[in-house]
C-alpha cells in the first residue's frame, strides 16, 4: 500500500510539473503579463508624448505666437523697436545666446 502512495504521489508531481514550470505554465504567464504591463505603460507614456509633440507642431504650423516664444527664449531675438533688459543676480552668468555671442565663441577649448 505504501508503494502505491508513492507512485500515486509522484505521479502527481509528475502532472503538476508542466502546470508550474512548463513551455506554458503559470510562471510563465505571470512573467509575460508583467511584461505586457509594462509595455502597455510605455506605450502610453510615448503616446502622452507624442500628442504634446503634435500640439507644438500644430501650434508652430498655424500661430506665430510658439514661433516667437522660441525665437527669444532659444535665440535672444527681439522685436523691432523693442528694449530687452536682462536682470541678473549677483554672481550668475550671463546667457551667451542672448548677448549676441554664438555658443561656439563661448566655449572653451583645449
Amino acid at each position: 500500500m505504501r508503494l502505491i502512495s508513492l507512485c500515486l504521489a509522484a505521479l502527481l508531481l509528475l502532472i503538476q510539473y508542466p502546470l508550474w514550470l512548463g513551455k506554458g505554465g503559470w510562471l510563465r504567464a505571470w512573467d509575460l503579463d508583467q511584461q505586457v504591463t509594462a509595455a502597455q505603460k510605455k506605450n502610453d507614456d510615448l503616446s502622452a508624448r507624442n500628442a504634446k509633440l503634435n500640439s507644438e507642431v500644430q501650434d508652430l504650423k498655424e500661430g506665430t505666437g510658439a514661433i516667437e516664444e522660441r525665437a527669444r527664449y532659444e535665440l535672444g531675438m527681439i522685436k523691432e523697436n523693442e528694449i530687452f533688459i536682462q536682470v541678473l543676480e549677483p554672481g550668475a552668468k550671463p546667457n551667451a545666446a542672448r548677448d549676441g555671442v554664438p555658443p561656439a565663441a563661448t566655449s572653451k577649448q583645449p
